[in-house]
């Protein structure tokens, strides 16, 4: 679970996005980093336990900083109003399928897969959803995924099927997504509630099969 004090902190700096702000609050950023620290590492040991492949890992593996990359974008606030935690398989920075923990406040979800892969993993993907397609079909329609999720998420679309695809295939609608995530809503409440844990863990074991397919397609492509 997340501190109800977390979330009042990132609620703060959503309305106050400022340097001078932020380090009057340094403390009260301390507290709510320390905080999802606790959550990532409780998420790292509860997921090693139905998937080992996730070896170890330490906060920072999981955690991204709170630190905006402003220098090529229009808004030039220089903090993230959210903290995310990602338990991936030699951490944040490779390539592989994830299980992902998002803290913000009014918008916290839940959400798995593989997102933004590089143009060669897209289409070491696309080409094992379109060969293994009823393996494929079978995890993304099996009954305790769907209880958690609703298929492949994402509005990152081509209009058709890739050059080098049949478009009359069984997945074809799937090889046009340029992600392959799920997502899933988690109420304020709901972060803050001791079944937390809990639930997200049950939710995480139900994307494995999924995060297992994505896995054994990027093996097979850099073997």
């Amino acid at each position: 679970m997340i501190s109800t004090s977390t979330l009042t902190f990132l609620r703060k700096l959503s309305g106050n996005n400022n340097r001078e702000w932020f380090n009057a609050h340094k403390d009260e950023y301390l507290a709510a980093k320390a905080d999802a620290e606790q959550l990532a590492m409780q998420l790292v040991a509860g997921v090693r336990e139905f998937d080992g492949s996730i070896g170890e890992l330490t906060p920072k593996d999981c955690m991204f900083r709170i630190y905006r990359d402003a220098r090529f974008s229009y808004d030039k606030s220089p903090y993230k109003t959210n903290l995310g935690i990602v338990v991936q398989r030699g951490g944040k920075k490779t390539s592989f399928a994830c299980y992902y923990a998002h803290i913000e406040p009014g918008s916290c979800f839940l959400s798995g897969g593989i997102y933004m892969p590089e143009p060669q993993t897209l289409k070491t993907l696309r080409r094992s959803i379109d060969v293994n397609y009823e393996e494929f079909l079978e995890i993304v329609n099996e009954k305790n995924f769907r209880k958690y999720f609703s298929a492949i998420a994402g509005e990152n679309k081509l209009v058709k099927v890739p050059q080098g695809f049949d478009k009359n295939s069984p997945v074809a609608e799937y090889l046009k997504h340029k992600d392959f995530y799920v997502m899933r809503s988690v109420t304020d409440k709901e972060i803050c509630s001791k079944s937390y844990l809990k639930q997200t863990l049950q939710a995480f074991k139900a994307l494995k099969p999924l995060n297992d397919f994505f896995n054994a397609a990027i093996e097979d492509g850099e073997a």
